[in-house]
C-alpha cells in the first residue's frame, strides 16, 4: 500500500469547504476508511495528490468522523446525525458507524433508522431497527406516523429482546434426574407476568462461580465451580437459541471460577477470577470464529469477581483498593492495553455492580458498613469526564440491584421479591413499572435474549 505523503493535503467538500489534513490525520483515514484504503492501494494519481475533492460530502460530516477517528466522543444534534451516517456510508467509515450505533436512543432512533435506509448504512440501519422493536410500546404511534410501510414492516418482523436469568447450579450426574429438574434458565414473559422455562442447563455445566454473557444473541457459560473444595470446571457451553441447543467450546488455557466475562465484537473476554482459591490478574479472549482463547494484557492488579460491562463497543472494569477506593479501567484492544479512567471514594463502600447505558457508567455499590443492603448508585459520564450521585437509594434485600441490564432506554433489575423496570432519563433512574420476582436464591445472572417466534407463542 501507497503511503500518505507528509505534505498537509488538501480536502474539498460540498459547498467548497476546505479541510487540511496533516499526516497523523491522513494515517487515521487510511487505517479506519475503506475509501481512502482503496484509494492508497490503487496506484492512481490521485493518492500522490495534495488535494482531494470529495464534493458530494458534506464538511461537517467528515469534521465528525475526524473527531471519532482520534478518540473523540462527539455530541451530535439531528443534522449532525445525517451528516455523519452519510460521511461512514460515502467513505465506509467503520469507527464512525460504531459510534452512531452507540448514541441510539428514544429520541434519535427514528431519525437514525431512517437515514441509515437512505445512504444504506445497513449495520446502523439494523441496530436502530432493533432498538425500535425493544421499545416499541413507546414508540408505535411515531413510527407509523413518520416512517414508510417498508420500514415499519422490517422492524414489526423483527423479535423483541426478553429478559432472561439464570441462578446459581453446580454440576450433576446423569441420575440425579430431581436436581437435574431445577437447573433451569428462564425467561420473563411480560405479557402475562410469568417466569417461563426457556431450556435446561447441560449436566456438566455449572453457573457457581462461573463467567455468564451473550453475545451476537448467543448464551456463553465459562468455567464455575462444582464440589465443596470449589473443583473449577473445565468445559465451557454455548446456548443457540435459534437452534436451540446446546454445544461445547473450549476452555481458556488458565482454568479459573469467579470470573468476569463480556462479549464485544465477537470476542469473549475471560477477565481475572481465581484458581485453587488464588485471585489472578491474567485475562484470555476468546474469537468466536476461530475458537481460539489467546492471552490478553493483564489486570493491574488480582481480582475476582469484579464488576464488569460494556457499552459503546467499550469493555469496563471496577477494581477495589483498600479501604474505600473504587477504580475503574476500559480495556483498549488496539493496545492490548488497561487504562485507568477515573476513581470513586466513597466511605465504607465500593463498586459492587457496574451497568453501561450510552456514554454512560453507573456503579451499584454498598451501603455504609452498618447498612450493606442499602444500595447506593453514582454515575460517570464518559464525554464530560464528571461524576455525579443518583437521588435516593436502592433497596437491596432478598436479591439485589447488583445485577441489571440495559434494553433500550430502560434498565432490569430483579430479586425473589420483584423484577422492576427503570426508565433512564437525564441520568437518573425512575422506577417504571414492577413484575414478577425471580423464583432463585443465591446468586443470579440476568441478561437479554431475542427468542424466536415460535418459543414465545407457546
Amino acid at each position: 500500500m501507497l503511503q500518505p505523503s507528509c505534505v498537509p493535503l488538501l480536502l474539498s467538500c460540498h459547498k467548497t469547504c476546505d479541510i487540511f489534513l496533516n499526516f497523523t490525520e491522513r494515517m487515521l483515514l487510511v487505517q479506519s476508511c475503506d475509501y481512502f484504503q482503496a484509494l492508497y492501494r490503487s496506484g492512481m494519481k490521485e493518492c500522490q495528490q495534495e488535494e482531494i475533492h470529495l464534493k458530494s460530502l458534506h464538511a461537517r460530516g467528515f469534521i465528525i468522523a475526524l473527531a471519532v477517528l482520534r478518540g473523540e466522543m462527539p455530541i451530535l444534534d439531528g443534522d449532525d446525525i445525517v451528516e455523519a451516517i452519510e460521511c461512514a456510508a460515502f467513505l465506509q467509515v467503520t469507527p464512525l458507524s460504531k459510534y452512531l450505533t452507540s448514541l441510539i436512543d428514544t429520541e434519535n432512533c427514528l431519525l437514525m433508522y431512517h437515514t441509515a435506509a437512505t445512504f444504506g448504512l445497513m449495520d446502523l440501519y439494523h441496530a436502530a431497527a432493533l432498538f425500535i422493536r425493544d421499545m416499541y410500546a413507546d414508540l408505535e404511534a411515531d413510527v407509523k406516523k413518520t416512517l414508510p410501510l417498508e420500514l415499519i414492516s422490517y422492524v414489526e418482523s423483527l423479535t423483541p429482546s426478553v429478559f432472561v436469568a439464570v441462578g446459581a447450579h453446580v454440576t450433576c450426574g446423569v441420575d440425579e434426574t430431581v436436581h437435574a429438574a431445577s437447573r433451569t434458565i428462564c425467561y420473563l414473559d411480560e405479557a402475562s407476568n410469568n417466569w417461563k422455562v426457556l431450556t435446561d442447563l447441560p449436566l456438566e455445566a455449572s453457573t457457581s462461580l462461573a463467567g455468564v454473557t451473550v453475545l451476537d444473541n448467543k448464551l456463553y457459560i465459562i468455567g464455575g465451580v462444582h464440589g465443596v473444595h470449589k473443583q473449577v470446571v473445565d468445559s465451557c457451553f454455548c446456548y443457540s437459541v435459534e437452534s436451540k441447543s446446546w454445544s461445547s467450546i473450549p476452555s481458556p488455557a488458565q482454568l479459573r471460577y469467579n470470573l468476569s466475562l463480556v462479549g464485544v465484537d465477537g470476542n469473549l473476554y475471560a477477565i481475572g477470577g481465581e484458581y485453587e482459591r488464588t485471585l489472578m490478574s491474567s485475562v484470555e479472549t476468546y474469537n468466536v470464529k476461530t475458537r481460539m482463547w489467546t492471552f490478553a494484557a493483564h489486570l493491574p492488579r488480582p481480582a475476582a469477581g469484579a464488576a464488569c460491562t460494556k457499552t459503546m463497543s467499550r469493555i469496563f472494569v471496577c477494581l477495589w483498593r483498600p479501604m474505600e477506593t473504587t477504580e475503574i479501567y476500559e480495556y483498549v484492544p488496539g493496545k492490548d492495553e488497561w487504562r485507568l479512567v477515573t476513581t470513586l471514594i466513597r466511605h465504607q463502600s465500593y463498586g459492587h455492580c457496574m451497568v453501561g447505558h450510552r456514554d454512560n457508567l453507573y456503579i451499584m455499590r454498598n451501603g455504609p458498613s452498618d447498612d450493606f443492603l442499602r444500595c447506593l448508585m453514582d454515575c460517570y459520564n464518559l464525554s464530560s469526564g464528571q461524576w455525579s450521585s443518583l437521588p435516593g437509594h436502592f433497596a437491596n434485600s432478598k436479591g439485589s440491584l447488583f445485577t441489571a441490564v440495559v434494553r433500550g432506554d430502560s434498565v432490569f433489575t430483579l430479586n425473589r421479591s420483584m423484577t422492576l423496570e427503570y426508565t433512564v432519563h437525564s441520568k437518573n433512574w425512575k422506577p417504571r413499572r414492577q413484575m414478577k420476582g425471580f423464583p432463585r436464591s443465591g446468586s443470579v445472572w440476568t441478561f437479554l435474549l431475542r427468542l424466536p417466534d415460535t418459543l414465545m407463542m407457546q
